[in-house]
């Protein structure tokens, strides 16, 4: 009972700020990305500030806690909302790959569109491949690395599903590097459950990995044995 009441506190807090952030989206899409963009990220960091002030969820990244030096791909596994909050924050500038119905929430879906995520429609598959390379390339040619959750959907912790290969094309497709993230945010912010879990949750952030003379065959599965091994 205690921790559902602290989660209401939380999503209380997430809530009246995702709003008052999102409002704010508006005016900001009058300036440009490289002003809008780390205003709106501090909704980012207010949220995991929440989190921990109030659910008792912290984090502890491991493995390469540098700043990214050059525009990359990166690739995540998908196991809650956390990650998204988390890896917008801490790689900002970031444009996110994401359903387009997200676009439709009022508010929310208004930073989204200030931040220049990338959402796709999951009905037409083919278009979509088309759309995210495209994207994907613009957005890096523009400085903004592009975040990718190629398993397409979240899964249980210790679940790794199979991974898409649109990011790796991506990143061959702009001749950018690929950084690869495995974290288990999932046991403390599970999906679909009011509560959250008190505790730390591991991000792991690999080196750049070099997308120079690959396919996107072979990286995706570099990518995916590197998050499988840093899983915990």
């Amino acid at each position: 009972m205690i921790a559902k009441l602290r989660a209401i506190v939380f999503y209380i807090g997430y809530v009246i700020t995702g709003i008052l952030f999102g409002a704010l989206a508006l005016p900001l899409m009058l300036f440009p990305y490289s002003l809008r963009a780390p205003v709106l990220v501090a909704w980012n960091r207010f949220c995991l500030f929440w989190l921990k002030v109030c659910c008792g969820v912290r984090i502890d990244i491991r493995g390469n806690k540098e700043s990214l030096t050059r525009p990359c791909v990166i690739l995540a596994n998908h196991q809650s909302s956390w990650e998204t909050l988390f890896l917008q924050a801490h790689f900002s500038p970031v444009a996110t790959i994401l359903k387009q119905e997200l676009l439709n929430i009022p508010f929310f879906g208004w930073g989204l569109r200030a931040l220049r995520s990338i959402p796709i429609d999951r009905g037409n598959p083919r278009e979509a491949l088309k759309k995210i390379r495209k994207e994907g390339v613009a957005r890096l040619d523009d400085g903004i690395s592009v975040l990718v959750f190629p398993e397409g959907t979240r899964k249980e912790p210790g679940e790794l599903g199979n991974f898409a290969r649109s990011g790796a094309d991506i990143a061959i497709a702009a001749n950018v590097p690929v950084v690869a993230v495995a974290h288990n945010a999932g046991v403390f912010w599970a999906p679909h459950k009011l509560a959250k879990q008190a505790g730390v949750v591991t991000v792991s952030i690999s080196d750049m990995i070099s997308s120079e003379d690959r396919n996107s065959k072979e990286l995706t599965q570099e990518v995916r044995n590197w998050i499988e091994q840093h899983s915990v």
